[in-house]
């Protein structure tokens, strides 16, 4: 029987993850949200995208390519599964539309709803591949300035969310742009450093030659021959064999686009003709060579891509197109001009000025008549621009580093107040030697909590962090998202460290905003004597059982529908309380109140009875290495002060601590230290006094 279950259970998982990672939409489903005069062409054979056209004439003419973001990129979410996107992106690269076809963050589940989210999307249209597209305040410029940063207005509250996904629209369409329109294939072309177009430095021609900004290749017949001479290819050149010492190919490569070797080589005119043929970002090659051997072929065709010289950047291909554009060389006796040919790269290909280009002079001899074998040798010329002449990359804003960099001062701030604990609960006794001192501080601390950690910077642990990272595992993906969202990463972080050493005593009772307002509005509850709802050891310990139960529940739901998460996270009201500030539908509003005035009555009902993050992390507890809360061998016998005090029930009656049930609110500490609430100090505080005055009285 129990081998059915798992059975069923894995097709159902089954069944989930395939509908999590696979696109929905059909070519049906398309031609209805594209309607004549546009016309849905077939779903690409080798990326899976379909080309959109418009009748213009007697032809059709290309209008864009549309695609689904989770078939190219699925960038996980917070609930662990890929928003799915349609995204339309023209010839040029441009966003004709992006749409949501489906989301599961939990912030715009009944929270924040889908409108933002949906209006977010909207940004995108017109907005360009060639652009620096970033998440921030201003507004968007980038129909006024092309070719400028463009800026998107982000959502409040929702800042990681929306990241995740802008990196899944940028993601999935650098895919569709590298495969069809041209684009790099391995770079980011907004991640890549920039020509300083400001700089110039006069030189001659001699001396950019001679230091490397203009190279040279010289090959002579002998030259080539050799290279053919170990195999089949040797001896079928007749004229490099007659003239050895004869000029095969003498050839000078510039990169004439950098103002301080394109204006040094060329005529002022000249110049700025080739600057008036280039768009932004663009680069220009120049290639100037004799012999009788060219990079123009016989078939070579103006304004093409010649096949005689090849460019590679990390051994990754990058296409040269002739400008069919003379030039007037400023000396033209120091260089070769039989053949000139300036090439250009267009700036969506990723060319990155501070690494090397590797150029590559293929030379092929045919062997046969009939079917001619084709026998080619390589040689390499690799070309390094000098550091001065451009700035390097900008740092990467688009993905999470730029997040973890903007976000800098909140989390130094955090990474102190962590420190400030960590120092704190290593040093107990000094901690709790004064009480009015230990409550002061762990007021600010919950007060610090629940108004940085919580409301500020959005760090609110929860249980969906939990489903998320399973959801994502059982999907097959990375917990990458994770890194959009560093106030969780830090926390995550020291809690994992805690728990080892402390238990989960010490985020429940230091780091959980909704913990700490759950505590303020308790300790509100006592001020103004409201009555205490008593709760039995017995029932006590049944009613802890239930966190179990829920959390058990909605770890089990991740093998269905991923709905059924959504819907049973939500017995955690800190999406409620924390993350949207109550700003919400009232039922979960209500709910959210609800428990807090539970709390006013009985001391963090829903902390010690309901929470099922709290559950998983007293699981996680349990690999606790020490049993730090100190304790006297008279601590249950006979003493119970501290267990009668403990407002969580986690002193047993034997005097024990229950780490998996102890906040770590350190009041039993406070006890252990004080000689005017500890009953084994108090008695020893009388016993030090009775002692000398039995010795006074019988002095003679």
């Amino acid at each position: 029987m129990r081998h059915w279950m798992i059975g069923i259970a894995m097709l159902i998982a089954a069944g989930w993850l395939a509908a999590c990672q696979a696109g929905q939409m059909t070519h049906a489903e398309l031609v209805k949200r594209f309607p004549a005069p546009l016309i849905v062409g077939s779903k690409d054979a080798a990326i899976p995208v379909w080309p959109l056209f418009k009748q213009n004439a007697t032809a059709n003419e290309l209008v864009g390519y549309v695609f689904e973001s989770i078939d190219l990129a699925p960038v996980p979410g917070f609930s662990g599964v890929p928003l799915n996107l349609l995204i339309t992106l023209d010839p040029k690269g441009t966003f004709l539309g992006v749409q949501v076809l489906s989301q599961h963050e939990p912030v715009f589940l009944d929270g924040l709803g889908e409108a933002p989210l949906l209006q977010f999307a909207s940004q995108y249209r017109g907005l360009s591949l060639n652009q620096n597209i970033q998440i921030g305040t201003q507004k968007n410029q980038a129909g006024k300035n092309p070719g400028t940063a463009a800026h998107l207005d982000g959502i409040t509250k929702a800042t990681a969310s929306v990241r995740i996904l802008h990196q899944s629209v940028l993601a999935s369409a650098l895919k569709v742009a590298r495969k069809t329109l041209g684009f790099a294939e391995g770079r980011d072309p907004d991640l890549i450093a920039q020509i300083k177009s400001g700089l110039f430095e006069p030189h001659s021609t001699r001396q950019l030659i001679e230091q490397g900004l203009v190279q040279h290749l010289l090959l002579r017949n002998r030259d080539v021959e050799q290279r053919f001479a170990a195999g089949p290819g040797a001896g079928l050149d007749p004229e490099a064999l007659q003239k050895p010492d004869e000029v095969f190919i003498d050839l000078y490569l510039a990169y004439v686009s950098v103002p301080s070797i394109g204006r040094n080589l060329l005529q002022p005119n000249s110049w700025a003709r080739l600057g008036n043929r280039l768009e932004p970002g663009d680069h220009a090659l120049l290639v100037l060579s004799k012999g009788r051997y060219s990079i123009a072929g016989d078939e070579f065709i103006p304004g093409t891509v010649p096949d005689r010289l090849l460019l590679q950047q990390d051994q990754l291909p990058l296409e040269m197109r002739d400008l069919n554009l003379e030039l007037a060389l400023a000396d033209p006796k120091s260089l070769p001009t039989e053949s000139m040919h300036v090439l250009r790269i267009i700036s969506q290909s990723g060319l990155d000025p501070s690494q090397p280009l590797d150029f590559t002079l293929p030379i092929t001899r045919n062997k046969g008549i009939v079917y001619p074998q084709r026998l080619t040798q390589n040689v390499t010329v690799r070309m390094q621009l000098p550091a001065r002449f451009y700035q390097p990359a900008e740092r990467d804003d688009k993905s999470w580093r730029g997040i973890w960099t903007s976000r800098w001062p909140e989390l130094a701030l955090l990474v102190a107040a962590l420190a400030l604990l960590t120092l704190a609960l290593s040093r107990q006794v000094l901690l709790t030697k004064n009480s009015r001192r230990f409550s002061w501080f762990r007021r600010g601390f919950l007060l610090f909590t629940l108004v940085f950690i919580g409301w500020y910077a959005q760090g609110q642990l929860s249980i969906v962090n939990l489903t998320g990272a399973l959801q994502a595992l059982l999907a097959g993906h990375s917990l990458g998202f994770f890194l959009y969202d560093p106030m969780t990463v830090l926390l995550w972080g020291f809690v994992a460290v805690s728990l080892v050493v402390w238990g989960r005593g010490t985020f429940c009772g230091w780091l959980c905003p909704f913990g700490a307002l759950q505590e303020f509005t308790g300790k509100l509850g006592q001020a103004l004597h409201l009555p205490q709802l008593k709760i039995g050891v017995r029932a006590d310990a049944r009613l802890k059982l239930v966190k179990y139960a829920l959390l058990a529940g909605i770890l089990g739901s991740l093998f269905f529908p991923a709905s059924m998460t959504e819907a049973l996270v939500e017995i955690e009201p800190f999406k409620t309380a924390i993350t949207l500030n109550f700003v919400r539908s009232w039922p979960y509003v209500a709910y959210a109140v609800a428990l807090l005035i539970m709390s006013s009555f009985s001391y963090k009902f829903y902390c010690r009875y309901v929470c099922p993050f709290g559950a998983g992390l007293a699981l996680f507890g349990r690999l606790r290495l020490f049993n730090w809360l100190r304790r006297r061998q008279q601590c249950g016998t006979p003493c119970q002060t501290c267990r009668h005090q403990c407002e969580y029930h986690a002193i047993k009656p034997n005097g024990s601590i229950s780490y998996p049930d102890c906040f770590q609110c350190m009041e039993c500490v406070v006890i252990y230290h004080s000689d005017q609430k500890c009953a084994p100090l108090m008695l020893k505080k009388k016993r030090a006094r009775i002692i000398p005055l039995k010795t006074v009285a019988t002095e003679p």
